[in-house]
């Protein structure tokens, strides 16, 4: 396996060794290079050696001296160094596959690449994976990996995500367990199809991996009108939502002398659905499932409030605008009553913006178009201002899922726009008008 150089940073040890962009990396320290993983590992000694191919063919091995921590100075075409790994399941609750037509390309692509795991945090479902990329990741001790599970029911895994080998890949839930490697997991849950017992036989499944399997998210399958074709599934109500809580619970309860919670939490929506009320900041300890909708009502109230405690009333206030999903829109109530209680000139109008391109079950912000906005929010008196949630966007931060720009949205609606991150602190500083 060799990887070719698209470029060498001026001044770097690379560069001082004449390496040059079309040279072809082939080693390093005598491991081949088959992906960034085997490069950022090897890399780290001190003085590496690379075994390198220059367009010509002649092949040398080029010792570096550089600091520790330093880089080297290599650039490649593409971060990983070889194609992303797109998915080979079919799973019945796949949110892509619910997609308008229409959107853009990147966004139909479906990933299952345990590198991007140990990189960006994404989700694997351990089908994709060669004995090859396991052996590496207990050699190297790549941890955490992040693991898309549904159920330890093997049959019923290879019926959810309609892959033969599903069942077959749990084994190395186990195996990763044994030689120590870190596990996040997630579970999608499918009324009526793994909810229920067999929700509590994945717990117990997975409990017996703890500590390795350090958390456990239960989130529930989200359903857009674009189903037409696929598995018929029901969406949690009051009741089902609520049963998911409470087992959830009983297993946590069984490391009650271990731990202060124990590793499993249920999405947040869970507990809208359920209507019941958010737990407070101890039941999520370290947060360790914010990205998939895990304690982020929680941590966001907790940020807003003690930022509050310490803030200035701003001199003067203008009037503005609130836009977010249905989801999150009673907490940002909640909050804005809150700052207004301090600050008595607060003007604060609040929006909750319904998801017409997906259809109304679904209620997060971060997949609200630009056109749900533009539609729900014309015609209204905005203020001097609108504020909308930052995870709505895309793209450097400008782009809709629907591929309107910020700044189009800004131009129809006649308003400045400010895209607030998803932090309690920098919600409350932009009420009061101040940047972060």
């Amino acid at each position: 396996m060799s990887v070719e150089i698209q470029s060498v940073v001026p001044h770097s040890p690379c560069a001082k060794k004449g390496i040059a962009a079309g040279d072809r990396l082939l080693a390093v320290n005598g491991h081949e290079v088959f992906d960034v993983l085997d490069y950022r590992f090897h890399i780290l000694e001190k003085n590496p050696v690379l075994d390198v191919e220059d367009r010509n063919g002649r092949r040398r091995a080029v010792r570096l001296k550089k600091e520790e921590d330093g880089d080297c100075g290599l650039e490649f075409s593409s971060y990983l160094m070889d194609a992303q790994k797109r998915c080979r399941n079919n799973c019945v609750f796949c949110f892509i596959d619910q997609l308008p037509k229409g959107l853009r390309e990147s966004l139909y692509f479906k990933d299952d690449d345990s590198r991007l795991s140990f990189l960006f945090g994404n989700y694997i479902t351990l089908t994709n994976l060669t004995q090859r990329e396991a052996r590496r990741i207990i050699e190297m001790h790549i941890s955490p990996v992040n693991v898309s599970v549904h159920t330890m029911n093997p049959v019923l895994r290879c019926e959810m995500m309609r892959n033969p080998k599903a069942g077959e890949s749990l084994a190395y839930l186990k195996r990763f367990a044994e030689a120590g490697i870190q596990i996040n997991t997630q579970l999608v849950l499918c009324p009526g199809v793994n909810d229920g017992k067999e929700l509590e036989f994945t717990l117990g499944e997975l409990g017996e991996l703890y500590p390795s399997v350090q958390s456990i998210a239960a989130v529930p399958v989200g359903l857009t009108t674009c189903r037409d074709g696929l598995t018929p599934l029901k969406a949690f109500d009051r009741g089902s939502a609520g049963a998911v809580i409470d087992a959830v619970d009983r297993f946590n309860r069984r490391f009650s002398n271990q731990t202060d919670h124990g590793p499993a939490y249920p999405a947040d929506e869970f507990f809208i659905l359920a209507g019941r009320e958010m737990p407070g900041g101890r039941y999520y300890g370290s947060y360790p499932q914010l990205e998939n909708g895990v304690g982020l009502w929680t941590l966001f109230r907790e940020e807003f409030s003690e930022a509050l405690r310490s803030a200035e009333c701003p001199a003067e206030t203008r009037p503005i605008t609130v836009a977010t999903g249905r989801a999150a829109f009673p907490l940002i109530n909640e909050l804005v009553d809150e700052a207004g209680n301090k600050w008595h000139n607060l003007k604060v109008k609040t929006v909750a913006i319904n998801n017409i391109l997906f259809g109304e079950s679904i209620t997060v912000a971060g997949l609200l178009a630009g056109k749900d906005y533009c539609e729900q929010l014309s015609g209204l008196a905005l203020g001097d201002g609108l504020l909308i949630p930052e995870v709505s966007l895309r793209r450097e931060g400008d782009l809709f899922l629907d591929n309107m720009e910020l700044a189009e949205l800004s131009e129809r609606l006649r308003v400045k726009i400010t895209a607030v991150p998803n932090s309690g602190a920098a919600f409350l500083k932009a009420l009061a008008g101040r940047r972060e």
